[in-house]
């Protein structure tokens, strides 16, 4: 394991069903870095970040096998509760979904029913500081009792992205975010996702790979259910060492 990983990855298999999703996969995600998983549809690059924070546990029919760590402890023990490690391995997806409250709710939401804040005065600070971080605040802060419905594609993903980090997490997984937004929106997001890079470890699903050039500073590559190619971004882009990599960045494989 590298002494800066956060989390590591051992003999990961995923099955859904009979279906053999993931295959023996090996990686460390190292500590305040991006890490971006890339690969063709249906590569198992989402069923693997879906690992990271157990939320394969909601599908009846996922079994997990191999050894997933955060900081050197299992997060499959039966001791480990799962949304406690969720308000630890926080989740961003792939359509903005706040939910049907108020924006200054949706944000207070993870704080409150995890027991952070003993006062209101702590909760409107966990809810400034949350929106700030998502690079909100600004353009909120005078209608926080607004539904978050409300807001513009673009301002719910960092809605979304302010009420993951509320519940302080150390990881951060985001699942082709910026797939539902225009250019100007995506911009901002990757912006953000560089600055929560100083507090966060950040894992990022991407089906663009410009996006993962722009934001990551570790790939992993993965094809047909299998982790191919894991490394620093600069040199999974210019110099792979395996050759489906090579064929995927490309473009002769996708």
């Amino acid at each position: 394991m590298d002494e800066r990983a956060k989390m590591s990855a051992r003999r990961v298999q995923v099955y859904y069903g009979t279906n053999h999703a993931l295959k023996n996969v090996d990686v460390d995600i190292l500590d305040k870095t991006v890490t971006a998983f890339i690969g063709p549809s249906g590569c198992g690059k989402s069923t693997f970040l879906r690992c990271l924070n157990r939320m394969n546990d909601t599908v009846a029919s996922a079994r997990v096998e191999g050894l997933i760590e955060m900081d050197g402890r299992n997060i499959y023990d039966s001791r480990v509760d799962p949304v406690q490690l969720r308000a630890k391995v926080g989740m961003v997806f792939q359509k903005p979904n706040p939910f049907p409250k108020s924006i200054y709710d949706n944000v207070a939401y993870g704080p409150k029913i995890h027991g952070l804040t003993r006062n209101k005065a702590e909760l409107d600070e966990v809810v400034e500081s949350s929106l700030r971080k998502a690079a909100l605040w600004n353009e909120v802060k005078d209608r926080l009792a607004a539904p978050g419905t409300g807001l513009s594609g673009g301002q719910q993903q960092r809605l979304c992205i302010a009420r993951a980090v509320a519940t302080s997490p150390e990881v951060l997984l985001m699942d082709e975010p910026c797939s539902a937004l225009d250019p100007i929106a995506t911009a901002q997001v990757e912006e953000l996702i560089d600055e929560l890079r100083s507090q966060f470890s950040v894992v990022i699903v991407t089906h663009s790979m410009q996006q993962a050039a722009r934001v990551s500073q570790r790939t992993a590559f993965f094809h047909l259910g299998s982790l191919v190619e894991y490394g620093e971004t600069g040199t999974i882009f210019t110099a792979p060492n395996d050759p489906r990599t090579e064929s995927y960045i490309t473009g002769r494989i996708g």
